[in-house]
């Protein structure tokens, strides 16, 4: 997935999130509801995500300097695992705090805003249109997911992304709807039973949700950050590239691949030349090598070869 293919997905998100946000904080104010509340906050959370994304899609793409010899291709996984940690503060522990500050003040039996509402219809409907809106951010998600994923599972695709917007942005998606359906159910029971602790529950449940996702995606950006290896479809790919056609002199000794970013991709390898080979020979057959590389896996922007000699014994 190249740097241009993800923000249509981020941008989507983006826009059905500020829109949800602003209704769900006018809501708020009229009912004093903490399930909308802390759905407002996971609103402007994944809003401030997505830009955070977009910021990092930006800044990958500056050219290599001395200091950065390899680019900036991994600001990516950076700013993607910033969002996992302002999902797990802003979004998760926020819900949790506003969960238990609710809770005291129906223990302490302090009368409930939303019950006692003249607005206590507008979260209903606000959360009904929100689930709308958010159901079209997750269809596109799905959509440009899709275009990739091949005939993975969604699991396998989100654990072997190398580009990260896409995976953030269907978890996000795939969180925000499980949020509005458990607050539209602490809401709506709240207003059928008379009982301010569904609300509480709601909310409680928002919080988990939010902590939970933001854990996942934090593990899977930190892989990223540490340098995962290519696919392994990659990896035989360029194995196949290296030993090349019959006849061409070439075994590999030692292969390591690493990750630098969404579409950049090292290769290091050793191979094993014959003691008869001359300079310009095995010259020759590593330049070979890296144009056949390159044309298998056209991610593998950086490439080095080293030669060493074949041991008798191998």
């Amino acid at each position: 997935m190249s740097t241009e293919e993800s923000p249509r997905a981020v941008i989507a998100a983006l826009g059905a999130n500020l829109g949800i946000a602003a209704t769900k904080v006018l809501a708020w104010a009229l009912t004093g509801s903490a399930s909308l509340l802390a759905e407002a906050i996971h609103s402007f959370a994944d809003s401030g995500n997505q830009g955070l994304l977009l910021l990092g899609g930006k800044r990958s793409r500056r050219a290599p300097t001395r200091e950065h010899p390899f680019g900036f291709a991994r600001e990516r996984y950076v700013y993607a695992f910033l969002v996992s940690i302002v999902l797990f503060s802003v979004g998760g522990l926020f819900a949790l705090y506003e969960a238990y500050h609710k809770y005291q003040e129906v223990h302490e039996h302090h009368p409930n805003e939303l019950l006692t509402s003249r607005w206590s219809w507008v979260p209903v409907v606000v959360l009904v249109v929100a689930i709308g809106m958010e159901s079209f951010s997750l269809r596109t998600a799905v959509t440009e997911s899709n275009k990739t994923r091949g005939d993975v599972s969604w699991v396998q695709f989100v654990r072997r992304a190398k580009s990260p917007e896409l995976p953030v942005v269907l978890l996000e998606d795939v969180a925000a709807l499980l949020g509005l359906v458990l607050a539209l159910a602490g809401v709506s029971l709240t207003l059928l039973t008379r009982n301010g602790y569904y609300d509480v529950a709601g909310t409680t449940g928002i919080g988990l949700l939010l902590v939970a996702v933001a854990i996942a995606l934090g593990i899977e950006t930190k892989s990223l950050l540490l340098g995962e290896a290519a696919a392994l479809e990659d990896q035989h790919a360029i194995e196949a590239a290296i030993t090349g056609s019959a006849g061409s002199g070439l075994a590999i000794i030692n292969l390591r691949t690493m990750q630098i970013g969404p579409g950049t991709l090292l290769v290091a390898a050793k191979i094993a030349v014959s003691p008869a080979d001359g300079a310009a020979d095995v010259a020759d057959a590593i330049n070979s090598a890296e144009l056949r590389i390159r044309e298998a896996v056209p991610d593998a922007t950086y490439v080095f070869i080293e030669p060493d000699l074949r041991r008798a014994d191998a």
